[in-house]
């Protein structure tokens, strides 16, 4: 499984990049994707998977309540989904 997922500029347009050895650096730490689990490349821009959670955990303490849909894929994410 591919280490960079490539987002196009069209939404359904994404490709998990083949060719791992690219070095792809994040926008936010400036970390290679040789030294994180997932990085997501979009244009001009690219976030590893530790900046994603650490952005995704500030917005939800900042608004201090997550909406009932964004809670909902919350739940998914880690599992607590209703079955």
């Amino acid at each position: 499984m591919a280490k960079v997922v490539k987002l196009g500029a069209k939404k359904e347009s994404v490709k998990e990049d083949s060719n791992d050895k690219e070095l792809v650096y994040c926008s936010f730490c400036h970390r290679p994707n040789t030294q994180v689990l997932k990085m997501v490349q979009g244009p001009g821009v690219n976030i590893c998977s530790e900046c994603a959670m650490i952005a995704v955990q500030y917005l939800i303490l900042n608004d201090r309540m997550p909406s009932a849909e964004a809670q909902q894929i919350l739940d998914a994410f880690w599992g607590k989904a209703k079955r």
